[in-house]
């Protein structure tokens, strides 16, 4: 790659802050890179890059197809600003970034592996920025998370998203439909991608307490699957919070620095609108854990008492049960009393006593009335009758 030539000044009253009491050294003309091998493709030539323009005082100039058609026309503006969107690059495409831009390599090692925490950190004149996008799927009823990391230099912006949120190509559009704005800069830019994630927020909050309402109905009717969605919305609202209260003290950081960075006063209403924004969004999303742990303990406790009374009922089942098995045990015993009785006396053998005996049947009817009498009154003390 060839080597990165500065680039002037913005001639513009309103330059970025980053260019505040810096000195360009002197031009020097680029060495031209070595011709890649034939048949090879360019190392410059993305197919991650979603959408690449050159600015002029808040116009573009141009939208380059490649990363190298960029980098040699950004060198060729003398007041340019170059807004780069990248979504899941391979690492020799932000490597090639970095060498162009001077990126610190935490920075892009952060951006290859993604999965970070938003935070904001300074390197030099350029700002590295990592966001928590998210949005709320309607059909499966649940949040999606994306991650945006955001360089900002002296004249460039480049984004590198992972994920489906949020759509930069509408921040592009707003902001190419206010110059005005677009010209303050790339922390102009920076501050309506934090405006877009921040805006991004509110359809969240709007389809969680939805379903937050839902489930608390869910609660009181009983549905069995209803612990299972808490659980799922509870760990949703953990992602939802280490997303929005970093940018919390990002953005009052940002705030902090703007006398010290000569921040635009138009830049410093925004980001101030963007902050209550956030402060809001925050304070709603603790909240919804607050609920959800409420939720979960009153679905816990009404779990409990129809455990208990489910319990209660198969004991009073359980007690029935055994009340009619002992009616039963108590009859079958008398019944069986006569039974035996009779058995004893029709075996028809020849030899057995009371068999020729006059009054052997009156004796066996006898027999037999005050045993199963017996077992009656014996049952009926014991409550088994």
């Amino acid at each position: 790659m060839s080597e990165r030539r500065p680039r002037p000044a913005s001639k513009n009253p309103m330059k970025s802050v980053w260019r505040r009491g810096f000195t360009p050294p002197p031009a020097e003309p680029p060495t031209p890179a070595p011709a890649p091998p034939s048949g090879a493709p360019e190392q410059s030539e993305v197919v991650s890059v979603v959408q690449a323009a050159l600015y002029r005082d808040g116009v573009r100039v141009s939208s380059p197809a490649t990363l190298a058609e960029t980098y040699r026309e950004l060198r060729d503006q003398p007041s340019g600003m170059a807004w780069i969107g990248l979504a899941r690059p391979t690492e020799a495409e932000l490597l090639s970034l970095a060498a162009e831009f001077d990126l610190h390599p935490l920075a892009v090692e952060d951006a290859m592996e993604a999965h970070q925490r938003p935070k904001l950190e300074r390197y030099g004149e350029t700002l590295f920025v990592v966001l928590r996008a998210a949005r709320y799927l309607d059909a499966p009823e649940e949040v999606d998370f994306g991650e945006l990391h955001v360089f900002v230099g002296p004249d460039f912006v480049i984004t590198v998203r992972h994920g489906a949120a949020p759509d930069l190509s509408a921040v592009r559009r707003r902001m190419e439909e206010t110059p005005e704005l677009l010209k303050l800069g790339p922390e102009a830019v920076l501050y309506a991608i934090l405006d877009a994630v921040v805006d991004g927020y509110e359809p969240v909050v709007a389809g969680v307490q939805i379903d937050i309402d839902e489930i608390e109905t869910e609660v009181f009717r009983g549905d069995p699957e209803v612990s299972r969605r808490i659980y799922e919305l509870s760990r949703e609202m953990v992602e939802f919070q280490r997303a929005t209260r970093p940018l919390v003290g990002m953005l009052h950081g940002l705030m902090a620095g703007f006398s010290k960075y000569g921040t635009d006063e138009e830049l410093q209403r925004y980001l101030r609108d963007v902050a209550d924004h956030v402060t809001h969004t925050s304070e709603r999303v603790d909240g919804f854990r607050q609920a959800l742990t409420e939720i979960l303990t009153v679905n816990a406790t009404l779990v409990t008492q129809q455990q208990n009374a489910e319990m209660r009922a198969l004991a009073e089942a359980g007690f029935e049960q055994n009340e009619e098995i002992k009616r039963i045990s108590s009859w079958a015993a008398i019944l069986f009393a006569p039974t035996l009785v009779g058995t004893i006396y029709g075996m028809n053998f020849d030899h057995m006593p009371e068999l020729h005996w006059v009054f052997g049947y009156p004796f066996a009817i006898a027999l037999m009335a005050v045993v199963c009498t017996s077992l009656y009154v014996i049952f009926k003390r014991k409550d088994w009758l």
